[in-house]
């Protein structure tokens, strides 16, 4: 299985991006958030985060045809799969659905913000309604970068933000709510204070309690 191509980008086209590697040219499908992040890169090398799946109505008998599925970061990648699982939302559906970043997307989940929402493509009241029952207990870690963690860690796959994800974890383990672990964070993000490690994030989260 493939899961990860790295090569060069030839085309990125409204639902897919074109990527030669060797004497190969990969048909390889993005979200629209991943087509505007690597649109004024063609002819440049990228990597892609890669999933599979086949699209097709066996039921039906019909031709079964593999497709491949881009991103450039495997959290994206694993917010894609969480957000597949709400009924009613398919692949082809979510590739369209995904228009902005996760973290956002998250963010609004976490807040039950369904008039957000709904200004994604192909979600009505309906289907916000449903995306927030269903997934608003398990978008914490997706929405920790929403409100200042990227602006010290440079990107969501960042060794800080891995940190700063399982400190949130942590907490909650601990007995925090959601919200009362992200302040804490986030009090220490304003600190200043990047710590090494999980434990040390965790000891000055409550040393400054």
């Amino acid at each position: 299985m493939i899961s990860k191509i790295t090569g060069i980008l030839n085309k990125a086209e409204e639902e897919d991006a074109r990527i030669q590697v060797g004497a190969f040219e990969y048909q390889v499908l993005v979200t629209e958030l991943v087509r505007r992040q690597i649109q004024d890169r063609i002819g440049q090398e990228i990597s892609l985060h890669t999933l599979h799946f086949f699209e097709g109505n066996p039921v039906q008998q019909g031709r079964m045809i593999p497709r491949l599925l881009g991103f450039l970061h495997e959290s994206d990648m694993s917010f894609f799969e969480l957000i597949c699982t709400v009924d009613g939302i398919g692949v082809r559906k979510a590739i369209r659905v995904i228009a902005m970043p996760v973290d956002q997307i998250a963010d609004a989940i976490q807040r039950s913000d369904t008039k957000w929402l709904t200004t994604l493509p192909g979600i009505g009241p309906a289907m916000a309604e449903k995306i927030v029952a269903g997934l608003r207990k398990k978008v914490a870690t997706f929405a920790l970068a929403h409100g200042g963690l990227k602006a010290i860690s440079g990107g969501p796959e960042t060794g800080n933000d891995k940190i700063f994800a399982d400190v949130f974890n942590a907490l909650m383990a601990l007995g925090l709510g959601p919200s009362e672990a992200r302040l804490r964070i986030d009090k220490l993000i304003a600190s200043g204070k990047v710590p090494a490690s999980v434990e040390e994030a965790i000891n000055a989260v409550f040393k400054g309690s």
